[in-house]
């Protein structure tokens, strides 16, 4: 019982005897005895510069500048956007890659500036216009539509306004008949919706006025 005692009481002197110690160590002092620090990753919390948050990914690469070339919507007035623009997270990532406006079938299709058809034919089974914009850079604007019997030829040139085709009934890209309306330049797809000046784009109906040399 004794010996006990006496354990207790050299276990207690000994608990006091280090804590005096350590309470008079400088911090630098303290620091040379338990050693240096891990370094801290760079955009961790704690790191220069941190405010705490994870450190954000790369950088999305910004889209090429559209100018707004167009002088018509693709219908001729202003319509419903049935599903708007919806850009991927990646090249080959879900999304929507245009805009579809509200079109009855039978409903003339007309070029939304003066271009180049590049291209008319079957796409994934469905009919394709597509239109190079004049003076939009290397590689050109593109914009396309579908689907669409074609009214006109590849190489025709085109002035805003000038009907192209018709829009073809019987697909199931829109829950109701639409025209899909798409922007390329290159392989890389834009809003299509940005080649619209604010004229354009405000509220009301839109109003397509007469072309010299275009039969409506």
């Amino acid at each position: 019982m004794r010996a006990k005692r006496c354990l207790r009481t050299w276990l207690g002197l000994l608990l006091g005897l280090t804590v005096t110690v350590l309470g008079s160590l400088t911090p630098s002092a303290l620091a040379r005895t338990t050693g240096p620090a891990p370094p801290v990753p760079p955009g961790s919390p704690g790191s220069p510069g941190s405010s705490g948050a994870r450190s954000p990914g790369p950088p999305a690469v910004a889209d090429p500048t559209v100018p707004a070339v167009a002088r018509a919507w693709p219908l001729g007035v202003r319509p419903s956007v049935v599903r708007g623009w919806e850009p991927p997270a990646t090249a080959y990532g879900r999304g929507h890659r245009g805009v579809d406006l509200a079109a009855a079938p039978g409903t003339p299709v007309r070029a939304v500036a003066p271009g180049r058809v590049s291209f008319t034919g079957p796409v994934a089974g469905r009919g394709v216009v597509s239109v190079e914009l004049t003076g939009t850079g290397t590689p050109p604007l593109r914009t396309t539509y579908g689907p669409v019997r074609a009214a006109v030829e590849k190489g025709a040139e085109v002035a805003a306004g000038e009907v192209v085709g018709i829009v073809e009934p019987g697909t199931s890209h829109c829950p109701t008949s639409c025209l899909h309306w798409g922007l390329l330049r290159g392989k890389t797809y834009l809003d299509p919706l940005s080649l619209l000046p604010p004229w354009l784009l405000s509220r009301g109906p839109s109003r397509l006025l007469p072309v010299a040399g275009v039969k409506p």
